[in-house]
C-alpha cells in the first residue's frame, strides 16, 4: 500500500540532492513518498512508463526477457539515479522492463509531470542526462566485465554495489537476483557466496547477505567496481555515501 507521507527534505537520493533548489522546489510537491518491495514492478517492456521513481534505499533492476522467456539483467539502479531514463531521451516506453530486486523506498511522480518540469528546466536537464551518461557507462562497463572477469570477482562487485546502496550493513540479496546479475546457474552462486563467506567477508543465509569485511572484498573484486564508482562521482560530482 502506498504511504501517504510527504517526501523528506533531506536527499538520500543522490541526483534530487544535485538538483538546484529552484529545480527541487518545483518537483516537491509532486514526489510521493513509497514503499519498495521485492520483485515490484515499476514498469513493464512496451507498455507506457506512468512514473519516474527515485530510489533512497534498495535496488531495481533492469531486465531484458527473450522471446522463450529467459530473463537477464542488464543493468541496476539504486540511491544514485532514477527510474525511467527513456523519458528523458524522449519516449515513452522501453524494451525492458524494471522490477525491485532489493526492497528499500523511495520517490515517485507521475511521467507527465516529470516530463513538463523537463522542458521547463535546463539545469534539470543536464543532471538527469549526466546520470544517463553514467548509467551506460555501468551497463558498457557490465558487458566488459562479464567477458574478462571472473565469477567470485563479478559477485563481490555486485555485492558492493548493493551494499552501497543501502543504508545497513545486512540486506535482503535473493540466489535468483545474484544469478541473473552474473549470468550463471544458482549452483554457481552457492560456490562463490561460500568461498566469500569462508574468507570472512560475507554471511550469507536464507537470502540474507552481513557484510562483515568490505575492505576484504574490494581487494578480491576486478577492477570494474572501481572503474564505475569513479565515473559515477565524475558526472555527478562528489562523492558516494561509502568510499
Amino acid at each position: 500500500m502506498v504511504s501517504s507521507r510527504k517526501a523528506p527534505e533531506s536527499h538520500a537520493n543522490r541526483l534530487l540532492g544535485l538538483l538546484p533548489p529552484r529545480d527541487y522546489r518545483r518537483l516537491r510537491p509532486h514526489l510521493q513518498a513509497i514503499p519498495l518491495e521485492y520483485r515490484q514492478s515499476l514498469y513493464r517492456a512496451n507498455e507506457p512508463i506512468g512514473f519516474v521513481y527515485f530510489i533512497e534505499t534498495g535496488v531495481g533492476s533492469l531486465v531484458n526477457t527473450m522471446a522463450n522467456g529467459q530473463a537477464a539483467e542488464v543493468g541496476t539502479i539504486g540511491s544514485e539515479g532514477m527510474v525511467g531514463l527513456p523519458l528523458l531521451l524522449g519516449d515513452n516506453q522501453a524494451p525492458t522492463s524494471v522490477y525491485i530486486q532489493v526492497p528499500g523506498a523511495g520517490l515517485r511522480m507521475k511521467a507527465a509531470l516529470f516530463k513538463q518540469e523537463l522542458a521547463q528546466s535546463a539545469s534539470m536537464r543536464a543532471v538527469m542526462l549526466r546520470y544517463a551518461h553514467a548509467f551506460f557507462n555501468q551497463v558498457a562497463q557490465s558487458a566488459a566485465c562479464n567477458r574478462f572477469h571472473s565469477l567470485q570477482q563479478r559477485c563481490c562487485r555486485w555485492l558492493l554495489m548493493t551494499h552501497d546502496r543501502m543504508q545497513s550493513d545486512e540486506f535482503l540479496l535473493t540466489q535468483e537476483f545474484l544469478a541473473m546479475m552474473l549470468g550463471v546457474q544458482r549452483t554457481g552462486i552457492t560456490a562463490a557466496a561460500g568461498a566469500l563467506q569462508r574468507a570472512g567477508f560475507i554471511r550469507y543465509k536464507r537470502g540474507n547477505v552481513t557484510m562483515l569485511d568490505r575492505r576484504g572484498l574490494e581487494r578480491r573484486a576486478c577492477e570494474c567496481y572501481g572503474v564505475s564508482k569513479m565515473a559515477f562521482d565524475r558526472l555527478l560530482g562528489g562523492r558516494a555515501r561509502r568510499v
